[in-house]
């Protein structure tokens, strides 16, 4: 039996690709792509969302069901009150920056304001997607555009840009019996957020 909370971020993501090569559901298979080519800068050129490995168990094609829900639908749309479909209700979120969170509320209330500067923000891509038992592995792209003040923190605002930023970002998520995660790793580079925004 895993124990979730000594995975670091680092050693989650490489048991997850270990674990597809291991298997032979590699990221060949994952990006559907057969003889392999790399791929382009999703964030820059549209990549279809591949269709699921073949050989997952019913947990792990659940549990990667459930996250495409998550960011296709609620997330996207802002359906905060459908989060616990995905989230436990005392999950520990760790963000790009290193800070880390605790509880569902505090992570929808973070979520939120993402969409408070960008309303259009959104993710529809999920170039890869990978699962091993409770792990799983998604990278996608996020994107929108910073239309309206952005709170600074400090009591202020930063006024918009109007820039569009598009980002890969990479999720991964430590999923219990019950099907929702008890743990959440958001990895995106948040210098090259910045200067998309005309911030950096």
């Amino acid at each position: 039996m895993i124990n979730r909370r000594v995975f670091g971020s680092a050693a989650a993501f490489g048991a997850m690709a270990l674990a597809a090569v291991e298997t032979g559901a590699g990221i060949a298979e994952a990006t559907s792509r057969s003889p392999w080519v790399p791929m382009p800068d999703p964030a820059t050129t549209p990549v279809p969302n591949p269709p699921f490995a073949k050989d997952l168990t019913r947990e792990e094609r659940r549990n990667l069901e459930k996250f495409d829900e998550l960011d296709f639908e609620i997330f996207t749309h802002e359906k905060w009150n459908r989060i616990g479909e995905s989230h436990a209700r005392n999950i520990r979120v760790h963000w790009p920056d290193g800070h880390y969170t605790d509880g569902v509320d505090k992570h929808i209330e973070d979520l939120k304001a993402l969409f408070v500067w960008a309303p259009d923000t959104r993710v529809q891509s999920h170039y890869l997607r990978v699962a091993q038992g409770g792990l799983t592995a998604v990278a996608g792209v996020m994107q929108g555009t910073f239309t309206r003040p952005m709170p600074d923190g400090k009591g202020g605002f930063i006024q918009p840009t109007g820039k569009k930023y598009a980002i890969n970002m990479a999720t991964i998520g430590l999923w219990n019996k019950r099907g929702t995660m008890d743990e959440e790793f958001l990895f995106w580079d948040n210098q090259n957020f910045f200067q998309q925004l005309g911030l950096g």
